[in-house]
């Protein structure tokens, strides 16, 4: 068997992923608060960019839409673009720094005041539950292998103080026996907040009741009939537990001042603020976007450093160490940019499909998907995925998620689909003008919809009903009782 050299050619195409372009597709799927963390490490991390705070820019006049968008991407393309869009070969720095020349030298620091309290000084963080267990933990006396199980027992709650993970998992990744888990998680049960680290709600009901030694009859309630006082089947109840229905009433009353999420209360709800992305204005009747820049720190680049690229003594080393940094502040500059206007175009689109509900509200939404804001705008589904996710819009409706107005289609029997958001509006405003003495089965709700023209089938009914948190026509008519 001869062996023998030969050369071929072989035509292939491969993806390659340049740490520019995953930058970008990172800063696109950021939210508005985790971006401007981002741009603050970044003035941490990299001694080129400033923080400008001029506050006159041509995108805050009074031109249109059109015009604001032609301006951003003239000024990232003249002054930020590369010579290479590669972003593999030399800047021109000379050429970017001279453009840059205008503007006054700025040192990087500022003289330190003794008498002035930073800001940080005053912030105050709010202690969690994981926090407030573990400073329990600590001042209990476990030894250190039961401490180590009780500190993953804790990161194993959920916020509303419940016990999500597996006993048995715990024992084999640390190699100690299930019972040991089991009596550390029975010992932070006993902590406070009353109830915290249950695995069900009945546990955790179970765990206030002795806690406060109640009577008998309120543990055989809980221990037993759930599923009956879920329904508030009272004489069922009464009749099984050989108790009158009186004494069932009270010890309903009892239970239900129990805390069924112990560790809501150590959830800060108040610091759940939904700030827009982008704003939709209605002005003589027709849209007007306009985008937040509230906030996010506004990036260029320290002409300070100018000195250091155009001086004679500078040595290779720190000429490339600032050449690196420089290159990797442009290309951040320049991908927040270029997110700015994608997350703009977007919204335009969906705008431009969903114009009747800026002025009816969700009644009127039509059926969309990612493939018809891609195809408008000319970018991939992923693109248009990634920048509807956690980021919001504030409409004259209200402010909303972008993927809020993605919706299926609903069949209706004459004429065009519909959203399946705007029938899930038509189920709530039906249920909420019904008679709660005979609230509307989920078939009487298909009739009733479809005498408005929507053909649904009754499981999607009952589908969509839970989805808005409403509860069957029993649960709803036993609510009275």
């Amino acid at each position: 068997m001869a062996l023998e050299l030969k050369q071929s050619l072989k035509l292939s195409q491969q993806l390659v992923m340049t740490p520019q372009l995953q930058q970008a597709i990172k800063l696109l799927q950021l939210n508005r608060l985790e971006l401007a963390q981002q741009c603050r490490n970044e003035l941490m991390e990299n001694p080129i960019l400033e923080e400008s705070f001029e506050f006159q820019d041509e995108m805050t006049k009074s031109d249109d839409q059109e015009q604001r968008r032609e301006k951003l991407e003239d000024r990232t393309t003249k002054e930020l673009d590369p010579q290479s869009g590669s972003g593999t070969e030399d800047i021109n720095w000379e050429n970017y720094l001279n453009s840059q020349s205008s503007r006054p030298v700025e040192r990087g620091f500022r003289e330190h005041n003794s008498e002035q309290t930073s800001f940080e000084a005053n912030l105050t963080r709010h202690t969690s539950l994981f926090d407030h267990l573990q400073w329990q933990l600590q001042l209990t006396k476990l030894s250190d292998e039961e401490t180590l199980i009780g500190n993953e027992i804790i990161g194993n709650l959920d916020e509303s103080g419940y016990f999500k993970g597996s006993l048995y998992d715990i024992a084999s990744r640390l190699k100690v026996s299930d019972h040991k888990v089991h009596k550390v998680l029975e010992h932070i049960q006993r902590f406070d907040p009353v109830g915290v680290g249950a695995r069900n709600l009945q546990e955790c009901l179970l765990l206030q009741i002795r806690h406060l030694e109640q009577n008998h009859l309120v543990s055989r309630i809980i221990l037993h009939h759930m599923l009956e006082l879920e329904k508030r089947q009272y004489k069922k109840i009464a009749k099984s537990l050989n108790a009158s229905q009186e004494e069932i009433i009270e010890a309903v009353k009892f239970i239900q001042k129990l805390d069924p999420k112990p560790g809501r209360q150590f959830y800060d709800e108040s610091m759940q603020y939904i700030t827009p992305d982008i704003y939709v204005y209605m002005v003589n009747d027709e849209p007007v976007i306009a985008q937040n820049e509230d906030g996010l720190p506004k990036l260029r680049v320290s002409n300070y450093y100018q000195s250091f690229l155009r001086g004679e003594k500078v040595n290779e080393q720190t000429k490339e160490y600032i050449q690196d940094k420089l290159r990797s502040a442009i290309w951040l500059i320049r991908s927040i940019h270029q997110r700015q206007r994608t997350i703009y175009k977007v919204t335009e689109s969906i705008v431009k499909i969903q114009r009747e509900f800026l002025d009816k509200g969700v009644s009127s939404l039509k059926p969309m998907v990612l493939k018809d804001v891609a195809e408008d705008i000319g970018m991939h589904e992923s693109t248009v995925s990634r920048v509807t996710t956690n980021k919001y819009v504030h409409t004259p409706q209200g402010i909303f998620e972008l993927k809020f107005f993605f919706n299926s289609s609903i069949k209706r029997l004459h004429g065009s689909d519909m959203a399946s958001e705007a029938v899930k509006e038509k189920i709530r405003a039906i249920v909420a003008s019904e008679n709660q003495k005979k609230p509307y089965s989920d078939q009487e709700l298909v009739e009733l919809l479809r005498q408005s023209n929507i053909d649904i089938a009754r499981r999607t009914v009952a589908k969509y009903r839970e989805m808005l948190g409403i509860e069957s026509s029993t649960k709803r008519k036993n609510a009275l009782v």
